[in-house]
C-alpha cells in the first residue's frame, strides 16, 4: 500500500502506522455502525467521542481518498503511468474508434486484423482555437518481459483544433500498423494540449521513441487524456 496515516479509528480504540486497507475497511464497519444507529442521537455520541470526533485531519482523509483514487485508475493498473508518462489528471475527453464500431478501452484487448487502418480518434474538449497533439507508441517492444527498445513510434498527429478529430491535423509520422510479436502489447493513445500552432517537431526515428523526452522538448506537458490498449500476435486459429 503507498503510504501510511499516523492515527485512525479502530474498533477498540485508535491504533498507529496503519496501512490505507485498514483505514478503508474500519472506515466502512464504522459507517455501517453510523447508520444502523442514526435514529438515536445519544447513541451517535457515544460511537464517535466527544474529543475525538473531529481529531482526524481533513488533509489525511483527502489523502487517503486520492490516493485510492489514484490505485484504482486503469492508467496505473496498467503501468502506462511510470512506464510511459508520469501520472497526470485528465482534463479533455478522447475517444478512439477502429472500423468505426471497435471503441478502445483501456485494457482491453483487440485482434492485429482489427487495427490494420488509423482509427478515427476526437477529440471532445478546447475549442477550435486550441490545437492538440495525439501519440501513439508501443512500450513493450520486443517483448513486455524485457523492452529494452521501448518505445516504439506508431502514430503521431499535430495541430488537431479542439471540439473536432485527427482527421484535421498533420500527420507528421503516418500510421503503423501494430505488430506484435512476442507476449502482450500496450498501444497508448495520448494527448498533448500544444502551446500554439506549429509548435510541434517531427521526431527522428520511430525506434527508441520517448514520450516523456518528446514532450518535454516540444513544452508539451502532461497529457490532457489517454487510453490504451492490448494486442498480441494473431494466431490462425483466432482469425477464423
Amino acid at each position: 500500500m503507498v503510504g501510511q496515516v499516523s492515527r485512525v479509528r479502530s474498533g477498540i480504540g485508535w491504533s498507529r502506522s496503519v496501512t490505507l486497507e485498514q483505514i478503508y475497511n474500519s472506515w466502512i464497519e464504522w459507517s455501517v455502525q453510523w447508520l444502523r444507529r442514526g435514529s438515536d442521537l445519544k447513541t451517535q455520541q457515544k460511537i464517535i467521542p466527544e474529543k475525538e470526533s473531529f481529531s482526524y485531519p481533513v488533509s489525511q482523509v483527502s489523502f487517503l481518498f486520492s490516493s485510492m483514487a489514484r490505485m484504482s485508475d486503469p492508467l496505473v493498473v496498467g503501468r502506462v503511468v511510470g512506464d510511459v508518462v508520469d501520472y497526470f489528471l485528465p482534463s479533455v475527453k478522447m475517444s478512439v474508434t477502429y472500423n468505426s464500431n471497435k471503441q478502445v478501452y483501456n485494457g482491453h484487448e483487440l485482434f492485429p486484423s482489427s487495427v490494420t487502418s488509423k482509427p478515427r480518434v476526437e477529440v471532445h474538449g478546447g475549442d477550435m482555437r486550441s490545437f492538440f497533439t495525439l501519440i501513439m507508441t508501443d512500450p513493450d517492444v520486443p517483448g513486455p518481459s524485457d523492452p529494452y527498445l521501448k518505445e516504439h513510434l506508431h502514430w503521431i498527429v499535430t495541430d488537431i483544433p479542439g471540439t473536432t478529430d485527427c482527421s484535421f491535423g498533420n500527420d507528421v509520422v503516418s500510421y503503423e500498423i501494430p505488430r506484435p510479436n512476442i507476449g502482450i502489447h500496450r498501444f497508448v493513445f495520448m494527448l498533448f494540449k500544444q502551446k500554439g500552432r506549429q509548435t510541434v517537431t517531427t521526431p527522428h526515428s520511430r525506434d527508441r521513441f520517448s514520450t516523456r523526452k518528446f514532450a518535454e522538448e516540444n513544452k508539451l506537458g502532461l497529457p490532457v487524456a489517454a487510453v490504451f490498449f492490448n494486442c498480441r500476435r494473431e494466431t490462425a486459429a483466432r482469425r477464423r
